[in-house]
C-alpha cells in the first residue's frame, strides 16, 4: 500500500476527540492502583480488552484504519502481537477493505504449537512490509518479541500504531517508550491519541476529578511531552 493510496483513502475519518469519547464510554480507562509490565504502579490503566461486542470492534477498527491511513505509511502486512493486537489487526483490516483497500493480516502466538501447523506465527505469510498494531506502549516488550518474529521470517517493519501513547519514561531511560521503540525498529511508532489529549478530554467531560488529579500528577511525575 503506497503513501499517495493511504492520502487518498483518509478522508473523512473519526476525530481524537471522538476515539477519547469511544473510549471512555467502552471502559478502556480505568482507575485505580494498577501495576504496569514495567512494575511501575500506576493510578490509572488503559485496556483495550474491555471492548468486547461487535458494534464497538467495527468503531475501533475504523479509528485504527484512519490512523493507519492518515500516517501515511507503506505496508504490505497488517500484524497482531498477541494477544490484544490479533483483534485489532482484524478489526482494522475489515474497517480497511470496507474503503477498499484490502489487506493481508497475520498474527503470532505466545507459545510455539507442537501439533497440526505449529509454529509461532498465524494467518497471512510475513512477507515484504509489516505494520504492527497494538493498544498501548508502555515498556514495547511485547512488539519487540513479535518484532524479532516478523524479522526471522525476512520481512521489514514499516512502523507501528498503537491506541494511546502513555509518553512514559522508564527508571534509567533517556526517552519516553515509543522514542526508544522507534529507535530500536528503526521505524515510525504512531498513535491515535497522546496521554495529554486523554486528560484534556477528562478534565472538561470526566465527573471523577480526584481520579482524574490522581492521573495528572502520575503524568507529570513520569512521563514526557
Amino acid at each position: 500500500m503506497t503513501a499517495k493510496e493511504t492520502e487518498k483513502q483518509a478522508d473523512g475519518q473519526p476525530d481524537k476527540h471522538q476515539f477519547i469519547e469511544f473510549l471512555v464510554q467502552q471502559n478502556v480507562l480505568k482507575f485505580g492502583s494498577f501495576t504496569l509490565n514495567s512494575g511501575r504502579v500506576s493510578p490509572y490503566f488503559f485496556n483495550l480488552g474491555s471492548v468486547a461486542a461487535g458494534a464497538a470492534f467495527a468503531q475501533l477498527g475504523a479509528a485504527y484504519a484512519a490512523a493507519v491511513l492518515r500516517s501515511g505509511i507503506e505496508f504490505d502486512l497488517l500484524f497482531g502481537p498477541a494477544y490484544k493486537g490479533i483483534p485489532i489487526a482484524v478489526a482494522t483490516s475489515v474497517a480497511l477493505a470496507q474503503q477498499g483497500v484490502d489487506v493481508a493480516v497475520a498474527y503470532n502466538r505466545k507459545e510455539a504449537k507442537d501439533h497440526g501447523e505449529g509454529g509461532m506465527l498465524v494467518g497471512a505469510q510475513v512477507q515484504g512490509r509489516v505494520l504492527m498494531l497494538d493498544d498501548v506502549l508502555t515498556s514495547g516488550k511485547a512488539i519487540r518479541g513479535a518484532a524479532e518474529l516478523i524479522r526471522a521470517e525476512g520481512a521489514d517493519i514499516a512502523g507501528v500504531v498503537i491506541a494511546m501513547d502513555r509518553a512514559e519514561v522508564m527508571p534509567g531511560a533517556a526517552a519516553t517508550a515509543v522514542t526508544e521503540l522507534a529507535a530500536d525498529l528503526a521505524a515510525p511508532v504512531m498513535s491515535i491519541a497522546h496521554v495529554t489529549d486523554v486528560l484534556n478530554y477528562l478534565h472538561e467531560n470526566f465527573a471523577d476529578s480526584v481520579a482524574v488529579g490522581a492521573m495528572q500528577a502520575y503524568v507529570e511525575q513520569h512521563c514526557a511531552g
